[in-house]
């Protein structure tokens, strides 16, 4: 049966489903490059706005924790409200925060608006999948969920070098007037061009479990933001990620005993779908963790400015959309097995250069590793994401994507936490051995100061005179360079374990297509054969 021919709006939104795709993907490229523009502007912050070493950091994770926290919740509201109202409300607040947080005159104030933009953040992600898993069918849909996670590493990348250049040539509140005009163009294209969908069958809200949902991914994501900085065994953060078990274990059991559930937790049964998530989480921890890595290195080691620091990330592009591209050709044909695990490896490669680093290796290395890195994530990130989608209605696109976008952030801030903490641990131990005698001659503030980072030791040593500068920061050098061997060892070996999990537990061949898949969001909302295709779609396939 062709349902495209049969239905009158379906085939409408055939003909215009790639500028369809084109809507959602600038809205997606705005939201994950604001995860990241804003690192290099901090001490610009700093000085304009006199925050504080917290007030810096929450900047960026009142954003983080509230995006992170929100998207299970938001993935719900779309396949009960309808993707383009969702999208449509975040692009919203979204521009919201965003002229909020540019007229911001107090550190407070940003605060509050960064909050602003991260609840819009949560719900226009989940949209955008959730719409392309609508609009495409077939093998369509594969390339266009390569396309989409490509363009969302792509954001990652751009961020801290827009950031960077708009620093240069403006005020800092240009960094977030950026936003609008790109907000501007998604919403009048969402108005003109995407079609509404959603669930008819979810007529009713799961309150306890998007309440449970909210408060346990929002403590993961506090303690896994705070306990590089308070340290893992301090109280709050030991309580906070005990909280967030708890709730998160009161949650996935509420919802496998509730008639409605925001998340069929049976769903992770499916390989398709539980090994596709952890493949997720573990490609962002590596992505998020290296970043943080390679950023401190260009900088503090190699000597580059945040601009140049984000135009040396720009290796990382051209291999990463090549593997976007061919990912679903080999998954339609292979099966998300082999794309998967053989880019985990490549990833693992690429990471694995990072270990042989040493004083005075310069950039080469680091371009020739994300040349690597860039064609493994490729590889990875669009049959990790199809794989989650398709196990799943069409209906429930939206908690799909939810789902998706949940291992994201989580996998980002778990990579961030713990490369930071390994870091931090071996670059204090190393600094010890390497420059004990000038650290017993500081004061105790400054020999902490050295001791906490490297970007703070260089500082110190600019105090010092010729010879000890000049001892202290080789030393400081050699210490953060051994931490950051020992971090890279730590990414490949995280990448190893995922790679192997793919090739033992993921399915090896292409799951075959339903006859009839987008039929229930093709159709006008109310109509009778919505839920035509629902029965003929496999949601919960063990192939």
């Amino acid at each position: 049966m062709d349902t495209l021919n049969s239905l009158g709006l379906s085939q409408q939104v055939s003909e215009r489903r790639w500028w369809i795709f084109a809507v959602v993907c600038l809205s997606l490229l705005v939201i994950v490059m604001d995860n990241t523009i804003l690192n290099v502007a901090l001490p610009t912050l700093a000085r304009a706005l006199g925050a504080s070493e917290s007030q810096l950091q929450w900047f960026v994770d009142a954003y983080t924790l509230v995006f992170a926290g929100l998207l299970l919740s938001a993935g719900s509201l779309c396949d009960r409200y309808g993707r383009r109202l969702v999208l449509m409300v975040g692009l919203l607040l979204f521009a919201g925060g965003s002229l909020w947080a540019m007229l911001s005159g107090s550190a407070d104030l940003l605060i509050a608006a960064r909050t602003v933009m991260g609840l819009g953040a949560a719900l226009i992600m989940p949209s955008t999948l959730a719409i392309i898993a609508a609009v495409f069918s077939g093998p369509e849909r594969g390339r266009a969920i390569g396309a989409w996670s490509g363009i969302a590493g792509l954001g990652i990348v751009i961020g801290p070098l827009v950031g960077g250049w708009l620093l240069d040539h403006f005020a800092w509140g240009s960094i977030f007037l950026i936003n609008l005009p790109i907000v501007f163009v998604a919403l009048v294209g969402t108005l003109w061009l995407v079609p509404e969908s959603r669930d008819p069958e979810q007529a009713h809200l799961d309150p306890l479990g998007t309440l449970l949902s909210i408060a346990g991914l929002t403590a993961l994501v506090w303690g896994l933001i705070e306990a590089p900085q308070r340290g893992w065994e301090d109280r709050q953060i030991l309580t906070a990620l005990g909280l967030a078990l708890l709730l998160l274990l009161a949650f996935a059991i509420w919802e496998a005993r509730t008639h409605r559930p925001m998340l069929d937790v049976r769903l992770f049964r499916n390989p398709r779908f539980s090994v596709a998530s952890l493949v997720m989480t573990l490609t962002t921890f590596a992505t998020f963790g290296v970043l943080l890595l390679l950023t401190q290195y260009l900088q503090f080691v190699v000597g580059q400015t945040p601009l140049q620091a984000g135009a040396a990330l720009m290796p990382l592009v051209p291999t990463l959309l090549l593997g976007s591209i061919v990912a679903p050709r080999l998954n339609e044909r292979l099966g998300p097995k082999l794309p998967v695990a053989i880019g985990l490896f490549i990833v693992a490669i690429g990471a694995g250069l990072l270990a042989f680093i040493q004083q005075g290796s310069g950039y080469s290395p680091v371009a020739l590793m994300l040349l690597i890195t860039g064609l493994g994530l490729g590889l990875v990130a669009a049959p990790a994401a199809t794989s989650i989608m398709d196990a799943l209605p069409v209906a429930r696109a939206g908690v799909g994507s939810a789902v998706n976008d949940t291992t994201r952030q989580v996998g980002g801030a778990l990579g961030v936490a713990v490369l930071g903490s390994v870091l931090s641990t071996v670059y204090r131990d190393a600094l010890q051995q390497h420059a004990a005698a000038i650290l017993g001659q500081l004061p105790p503030v400054l020999r902490a100061a050295v001791r906490d980072s490297i970007g703070k030791a260089i500082v110190v040593a600019g105090q010092l005179p010729p010879p000890a500068q000049a001892l202290l920061r080789s030393a400081a050098e050699r210490a953060f360079i051994e931490a950051f061997d020992r971090s890279a060892l730590v990414t490949v070996s995280v990448l190893v374990v995922g790679a192997l999990v793919a090739l033992l537990f993921l399915p090896a061949r292409a799951r075959r297509q339903a006859r009839v898949t987008n039929a229930v969001d093709l159709t006008p909302v109310g109509s009778p054969t919505t839920m035509k295709a629902r029965e003929e779609e496999p949601s919960h396939d063990h192939s």
